[in-house]
């Protein structure tokens, strides 16, 4: 079995911060956020013995190069190089997040 490693792109960090900053202003609670983004890190940390298990992105039935795997109310997008995973972004899901993954939307 191959265990991938993960890189996080600068923009998933910064989403990962948007995140922790709309946790925070919702539950005006650090340990609540902290652990929030914990358990969305592990989520996506979890994938790296599976990655091909998350759910494959398509457009107009091609497959995009992306999967993603959900926690609560996001989506983490991610793509696969050898024996990497490179997290891209980490979007709301009610999001356009086609637009925002291929550059429609910033």
């Amino acid at each position: 079995m191959m265990t991938y490693d993960i890189d996080y792109s600068p923009e998933a960090i910064r989403d990962m911060d948007m995140i922790f900053d709309d946790v925070f202003m919702v539950s005006r609670d650090l340990d609540v956020t902290h652990r929030y983004l914990d358990d969305l890190q592990d989520k996506i940390e979890s994938m790296i013995n599976h990655p091909k298990t998350g759910t494959p992105l398509y457009y107009e039935e091609l497959f995009t190069g992306y999967y993603s795997v959900r926690f609560k109310e996001y989506l983490a997008f991610y793509r696969l190089d050898g024996n990497m995973m490179y997290v891209d972004r980490v979007l709301q899901r009610k999001r356009d997040y086609m637009a925002v993954l291929f550059g429609h939307d910033r």
